[in-house]
């Protein structure tokens, strides 16, 4: 069942698994970390964030 307590900490747990992921896999792209857009980066990941958000909609398998 969604939007329950258990659904919400599962779905939230995921999603920041999702945003630190796509964070981690976007300051390579720089040379030095000094050049790294983070503007992009934090707006990348929040994105990914939200995307595993809605997906977790669609149902959860540590809930039941």
């Amino acid at each position: 069942m969604i939007f329950t307590k258990q659904w919400f900490r599962a779905a939230l747990i995921r999603a920041v698994k999702t945003v630190a992921q796509a964070a981690v896999g976007l300051i390579p792209a720089a040379v030095t970390i000094a050049e790294v857009d983070w503007r992009t980066v934090i707006g990348c990941a929040l994105l990914a964030g939200l995307s595993s958000l809605l997906t977790s909609l669609a149902g959860l398998p540590e809930v039941e």
